[in-house]
């Protein structure tokens, strides 16, 4: 038998070593794997509770209805900043309500210096959930070092706020502004084509006008006004302050700031906006104090909120039994297909509410609405879905998060209910079409087009061509055609006359007042009110069960969203500085915005004043 030659023998030697480095590999990446798996459902959160702590709402980062979708290499990349993190709103409210009758939770410490946004109809929420705890006799404490706007709305429910000697309370009230693109377009050679229906031309402004119209101006002020007087209401309401203080102290501040020798946290406290000011050593000292412990490293004993409440619904692999009540909800953006959480997909959510209709024991069903629109294909595949719901016998209650208008106000007028929170935008019923092309830049660039086709209209809708007359005529009569249609669904799903309807549309947004003043919604509330209503239209008596319903995880993405809920969600731009971030939005905007635009007929539904919501 014949010897294996000497490079024969090399290649088989090199060979052997790469498969074992590659099994070896392999095996050392699955004890990784299962390493990780341990982490996640079997440590931290096995930590013995104290015996008597304060309940931590250190909310960092962003307060969302739903969070977003989580890619494998954002999962893994690690702990991201405040600015770049995701909360979830139900997670804030469950485990500051449980808390009130825990025994071992002696008070509730706010700690807001890294919450990024959270709007005022999430904080009237918020607000209310705290309002249960006080009712159990236990101090809330807010404590910051810098109160913004958003957060001070938080402190202020608290029973005594400390600020840090060196901080301020900045408030200014709340704005409106946007950018518009008709110069930068026509800058840049872009033919942008917009077909609207109606009057009101807010839809279509940003890309047909360098400024706000004066009807637009009218209107955003009078929702802001709306706005800014409840936030205004409520912080003098807990501060025990004058009607008007707030205001006063906003139209004042550089006087009163000068008066108290630029010394913004003495004047804070002055006006009556914080208590105490303590820096960190002695409020945490202060805090011992309160909450009646301490841990091995002389801090307060608190336990994070999202730690508690991981505590007090566990992951579970079974499914929901009994009669109920199921929450679907609807964050983000309308688009055509399947979509990710964070964005509402026409197909991915008309999936979920018909195979949420057809399990056993669900007897009504919420949607929880958070969107300003998009899509007219997808926004009717949802509005379908729902009437098969109701359909089937189950009463469908939408409840209304910070914004649910145009789109949003689409898939929701036919529901049994509309439930609004006191600080909710709404309406912008109206339809746009909107597409760019590009002829005039690639004529300037030397590239031109031409050629023949079989009729008048072949190749009309490219976008290296001028648009066809024709077809233009053509898309403006689809538009009126979808925003009739539009304003026959309001009329029939509110009991409203068409013309009553065309008075209140246009594109115009309403307040939570207003709407239900004009008969937009049925009544304002929280989303645990809606859920009771819904409840009582299926016949659900005390003690029946409330299932929040979410798309059915594969394990592999069950993992990653447990991964997520660790450390939160990476943004766009991990990396970037809040400077940079904010020079480049403009830009990042209208890209955002032309992704977004999907509709197969790009038809829209698409409240674009919405943008700047407070």
């Amino acid at each position: 038998m014949n010897k294996p030659s000497l490079l024969r023998r090399i290649f088989s030697g090199f060979w052997t070593g790469l498969t074992w480095f590659r099994l070896a590999l392999s095996n050392i990446l699955f004890l990784v794997f299962l390493g990780l798996i341990y982490v996640l459902y079997f440590s931290g959160g096995q930590q013995p509770m104290p015996e008597r702590a304060a309940l931590l709402l250190n909310l960092a980062g962003t307060v969302v209805e739903e969070k977003s979708h989580v890619s494998p290499l954002q999962a893994l990349l690690g702990e991201p900043a405040p600015t770049e993190r995701e909360v979830l709103l139900r997670d804030v409210l469950d485990s500051i309500r449980h808390a009130a009758g825990d025994p071992a939770i002696s008070a509730l410490v706010m700690e807001l210096d890294y919450l990024v946004a959270s709007g005022i109809s999430k904080n009237l929420e918020i607000a209310e959930a705290i309002s249960v705890f006080k009712a159990s006799g236990k101090p809330v404490i807010a404590v910051g070092d810098y109160f913004s706007q958003d957060q001070y709305l938080l402190a202020s429910q608290a029973d005594e706020i400390i600020l840090n000697p060196m901080g301020a309370v900045p408030l200014e009230g709340f704005a409106s502004y946007r950018n518009h693109f008709r110069e930068a377009l026509e800058k840049a050679s872009v033919s942008m084509h917009v077909f609207r229906a109606g009057e009101h031309k807010s839809m279509a402004e940003p890309f047909l006008r360098d400024d706000m119209s004066p009807e637009e101006k009218a209107l955003t002020e009078r929702w802001l006004q709306d706005l800014w007087g409840r936030y205004t209401a409520l912080v003098e309401e807990r501060r025990e302050l004058e009607p008007g203080a707030i205001d006063r102290f906003i139209a004042n501040y550089h006087s009163l700031l000068a008066e108290a020798g630029g010394d913004s946290a003495r004047l804070a406290r002055e006006q009556g906006l914080v208590d105490r000011l303590l820096v960190r050593s002695d409020a945490n000292d202060y805090l011992v104090q309160v909450v009646g412990a301490e841990d091995d490293e002389g801090f307060y004993e608190a336990v994070f909120f999202e730690g508690y409440i991981a505590r007090q619904r566990p992951v579970s692999f079974q499914p929901v039994i009994g009669d109920r009540v199921a929450v679907v909800t609807a964050e983000g953006n309308i688009m055509s297909g399947e979509q990710p959480p964070g964005t509402i997909g026409g197909d991915s959510l008309s999936r979920l509410l018909r195979q949420t209709a057809e399990q056993e024991g669900v007897k009504a069903m919420v949607l929880r609405v958070n969107s300003g629109g998009g899509s007219v294909f997808a926004s009717e595949r949802i509005r379908q879905a729902l009437a098969r719901v109701r359909a089937q016998g189950v009463p469908v209650v939408v409840s209304m998060g910070s914004l649910a208008a145009s789109g949003g106000y689409y898939i929701a007028a036919e529901a049994d209910q509309i439930w609004a929170t006191p600080a909710t935008l709404t309406g912008s019923i109206g339809v746009f079409m909107a597409f760019p092309t590009f002829e005039q830049l690639l004529d300037r660039a030397g590239i031109h087009t031409d050629g023949v086709g079989t009729t008048s209209l072949a190749g009309s809708l490219r976008f290296d061509r001028p648009l066809n007359p024709q077809v233009a005529q053509s898309l403006a009569s689809g538009v009126n055609f979808t925003y009739a249609g539009f304003l026959d669904l309001v009329a029939a799903g509110r009991g409203m006359e068409r013309a009553q309807v065309l008075e209140l549309a246009e594109g115009k947004v309403w307040s939570a007042a207003d709407a239900l003043r004009l008969g937009l919604v049925d009544e304002l509330g929280s989303l645990r009110e809606a859920i009771a209503s819904a409840a009582e239209l299926g016949g659900l008596e005390e003690g029946y069960q409330v299932e929040y319903v979410q798309e059915p995880l594969s394990p592999r993405d069950l993992l990653l969203q447990q991964l997520a809920s660790r450390i939160g969600v990476v943004a766009p731009w991990p990396g970037l500085g809040a400077g940079v971030q904010q020079l480049v939005q403009p830009l990042a905007s209208v890209a955002r915005m032309l992704a977004e635009m999907n509709d197969p007929a790009h038809l829209y539904m698409r409240c674009l004043s919405c943008s700047a919501l407070p």
